[in-house]
């Protein structure tokens, strides 16, 4: 210990000693060190590297066995090519998804293990959708904790650091009960009461301060419900929407969790995904903030159901409500002003409840539907 205060007391003479001293190039070689917001000094400033100034971005995704990362990297993989999209997970993945392109294990909690896969593989770009959602989260507030928060972190001071261009997805759980719900603007009283909720807002309000602070190119998107026919339902309080497709074609009945008449905003997923794209393409002259709400229908369990009995009239739904996620929903807005999204960048959604329900139910195939109800 003496030793290390020693050494540490040598070090701060330095540093302090005038330029005249030749003391002014140790100062620089330690901010050579690293760029990390963990300890660089106050007039430091990041910048991406911008999409035209290269040939591809070499995309890294997190949390990529989730429902959209599979999807985005396989929209990427299409635009960017297969080697420059890389999915990673704690989790093993299932053959086809290993086989499609590159994968890597990677655990947002080790900063370590991040830093090294941003180095190695030459990241430009990191979506960052690791994260456990609403219902999951409030059955495990401390690992909903660690994994939204401190993993965030930790993405947040590696993109900083190597100049990323970070993409993290916000939701309409983060907003709460006092916040205007039909329609619910971009910007707006945000009181969520779900670890989830509280973690997105943390997300949306540490980004834009990278941004303003570090330069860090930082782009977010609240999305809505997002309903995708080759994914099941991960713990979140929308994905009923998903569930009822499923049930539908499996045994006829579906049993919902939520009252009837609950309105929540949802999206189809190939939206979700070009959304997604288009904002992280988007120059960013074009940008006039960096968290949007995007939207594109606003429907109840009852009105999907009965677009979806105008097809399969022998459907029964039924309603069993949970409160829990009743609670949830019924402090979610009812419809997204996404306003700015479609004024800024162009934001332009596909699909209605009606081009919804008819993509949901070619993709599990006619012929599923007859064999189950002829």
């Amino acid at each position: 210990m003496p030793v290390m205060r020693f050494f540490s007391k040598v070090a701060k003479q330095a540093l302090l000693s005038t330029p005249g001293c030749g003391c002014q190039p140790l100062t620089v070689a330690v901010r050579n060190i690293s760029f990390s917001p963990r300890q660089v000094t106050s007039d430091a400033s990041f910048h991406s590297v911008s999409f035209s100034e290269t040939d591809h971005p070499k995309v890294l995704i997190t949390g990529g066995l989730g429902q959209l990362g599979v999807g985005l990297a396989k929209l990427l993989r299409k635009r960017y090519g297969k080697n420059n999209v890389i999915l990673s997970d704690i989790r093993k993945p299932p053959n086809s998804v290993f086989h499609s392109g590159p994968f890597i294990y990677s655990d947002i909690l080790d900063y370590k293990n991040l830093r090294e896969i941003v180095v190695n593989n030459r990241i430009t770009w990191l979506v960052h959708y690791s994260a456990l959602l609403s219902a999951v989260g409030e059955a495990n507030v401390a690992l909903a904790r660690s994994v939204n928060i401190t993993g965030l972190h930790n993405i947040l001071d590696i993109a900083a650091e190597h100049g990323l261009r970070l993409f993290v997805p916000s939701t309409i759980g983060a907003f709460g009960p006092s916040s205007p719900r039909n329609p619910t603007p971009d910007l707006c009283v945000q009181r969520p009461r779900t670890i989830y909720g509280v973690s997105k807002v943390h997300a949306e309000l540490m980004g834009e301060y990278y941004h303003h602070r570090y330069g860090l190119d930082f782009r977010c998107l609240r999305y809505p419900g997002i309903i995708s026919a080759d994914s099941m339902p991960g713990g979140g309080t929308t994905d009923y929407a998903v569930q009822i497709f499923h049930d539908a074609i499996k045994t006829g009945k579906f049993e919902c969790n939520l009252r009837p008449d609950t309105r929540l905003p949802m999206m189809y997923i190939d939206d979700c995904l070009r959304a997604t794209l288009e904002v992280m393409e988007a120059p960013a002259e074009t940008l006039s903030m960096r968290t949007y709400n995007i939207n594109a229908m606003s429907f109840t369990p009852e009105e999907l159901a009965q677009e979806l009995q105008k097809q399969m009239p022998e459907l029964e739904v039924t309603y069993e409500v949970d409160p829990v996620r009743q609670a949830i929903a019924d402090s979610w807005p009812m419809n997204f002003d996404d306003s700015n999204a479609r004024k800024d960048w162009a934001w332009k959604h596909d699909y209605d409840l009606p081009e919804l329900v008819q993509t949901m139910l070619n993709f599990f195939g006619s012929e599923t539907r007859m064999a189950r109800f002829n």
